[in-house]
């Protein structure tokens, strides 16, 4: 198996008082790092908005295929609402094991909003994108997933300016002309940031499973190839990606369909009940699998308790390469390991710039230029 790797670990209060040591962002962030960072002592109430909503993944995932489709949006390229099978794997087999729910998170800056306001150069027509509301299943049909999924956004996204200040910090140390207090204005007054609510539907097994990964060095098949087909090798394109750890339901155990739902919560806020948690994943190897600047492949776990930050393409160039991005991928569970249908379920937050902020302050490139490119490069078949 690839080794497991230990992200540096930072407290919720060292970075409120301003106390977490350049060395320990060297170590999460720069040139030589893992490109990642685990805050522990988070708000209480994060273990469970994280469960109720890691549960509402399952639970979307499962509903029915014509409900589903009313929450698909092609005209954005699947940015914004619900998507199956529209990306294609490293190997250009459809991804059909990944569901993928995105949400503008500009309520976080405005709650009247639903997306990003148009500028002068960019649009709802020639940027749909990210200038498309969103679309959100209706209240009768997943009862609580809207404000759940906005609850805990927030929760990571005021973390996230956190991290953001103490970036900050170094880089108006390292980095010569670096504005002030520049990436936490950049988080904080984003209406473009995004959020992705991930399913990975249970693998069917085959009589060719290739089972549990092997190499010492990296995570390889049997034909030494790297297992990343689930979610092929990538960089985040904006900031700082907010993560929770992964959920992983036994959905042939916990039935995920809504039907006549229980509830939680009181009349004004009713919930759908979380799903039964698995302690561990019984794949081992199933999770989040980074490689490393040395180019070994490292798998690195997040506790439930903890919110974790990457690094991404527009930090590093925010930052002159003094924060690199890191490439990562992801991995679900084997059937061939499990007797049950295991679902994975996971939140990853974007915090990306506002459409007209520089990301590249030599060459005086906006995130949208920079965004534009990056979408284009991965236009969905």
């Amino acid at each position: 198996m690839a080794p497991l790797a230990q992200a540096v670990t930072v407290s919720l209060q060292d970075l409120k008082n301003g106390t977490v040591s350049f060395d320990a962002l060297e170590q999460a962030f720069g040139p030589d790092s893992l490109g990642i960072l685990l805050v522990k002592d988070v708000p209480a109430e994060f273990v469970s908005l994280r469960h109720h909503l890691l549960s509402y993944s399952s639970y979307l995932g499962n509903l029915p295929k014509s409900t589903l489709d009313q929450l698909e949006n092609e005209k954005a390229k699947y940015l914004t609402g619900w998507s199956l099978g529209k990306e294609t794997l490293k190997n250009g087999q459809v991804d059909t094991l990944k569901g993928s729910f995105y949400a503008n998170c500009a309520f976080y800056v405005d709650p009247s909003l639903s997306c990003t306001a148009p500028t002068a150069q960019f649009n709802a027509e020639n940027f749909p994108e990210y200038l498309s509301p969103n679309i959100w299943p209706d209240e009768a049909t997943l009862p609580g997933f809207k404000p759940t999924l906005e609850q805990l956004c927030r929760l990571i996204i005021d973390v996230g300016v956190l991290v953001a200040r103490a970036c900050d910090r170094y880089a108006e140390t390292k980095i010569a002309g670096y504005p002030a207090a520049y990436l936490e204005k950049v988080v904080s007054t984003s209406t473009t940031t995004k959020a992705r609510l991930l399913h990975y539907f249970p693998e069917e097994p085959t009589v060719a499973d290739p089972g549990p990964p092997v190499g010492a060095s990296g995570l390889a098949n049997g034909n030494g190839e790297d297992e990343d087909d689930w979610c092929a090798t990538h960089l985040d394109h904006g900031c700082l990606t907010g993560l929770t750890s992964a959920m992983f339901v036994d959905e042939s155990e916990s039935s995920p369909v809504v039907t006549a739902p229980p509830f939680e919560g009181d009349s004004a806020q009713p919930l759908l009940a979380p799903l039964p948690e698995l302690a561990t994943s019984p794949d081992p190897a199933a999770g989040l699998y980074i490689k490393s600047r040395t180019g070994q492949t490292v798998q690195v776990k997040i506790p439930r308790d903890c919110i974790a930050f990457q690094t991404g393409e527009a930090l590093e160039r925010i930052t002159g390469g003094k924060f690199k991005a890191v490439p990562h991928f992801v991995r679900g569970a084997r059937a061939a390991l499990s007797d049950g249908r295991i679902a994975r379920n996971t939140l990853a937050v974007f915090t990306q710039p506002n459409l007209g902020d520089e990301v590249d302050m030599e060459q005086h490139i906006t995130f949208g230029e920079f965004a534009r490119g990056i979408v284009a490069k991965n236009t969905v078949a």
